[in-house]
């Protein structure tokens, strides 16, 4: 399956995504999905590290972090007003 949007991994600081897709398979794709990152969740970029990996997303009303080779390889689209 294509995914389409931006990767997490390039999603401003402060910014709301809505999760299209995702480039992953197998358990990495199952752990994924398993931590809530499912097509049409919203996401937020909570935070960056100082050194920019890992980035801490809040998904479903939990905060999850994830390196840039995983956060990289999930797709979503911008929303709200803050995405810019």
């Amino acid at each position: 399956m294509a995914a389409t949007g931006i990767p997490l991994s390039e999603a401003a600081k402060g910014s709301f995504l809505q999760i299209s897709g995702m480039s992953v398979q197998g358990v990495m794709r199952r752990r994924l999905l398993d931590l809530g990152f499912v097509p049409g969740n919203t996401v937020e970029v909570v935070r960056r590290s100082p050194l920019g990996d890992p980035t801490a997303f809040r998904i479903s009303n939990t905060m999850i972090a994830l390196r840039r080779e995983e956060s990289s390889l999930i797709y979503g689209e911008p929303i709200g007003g803050e995405s810019e």
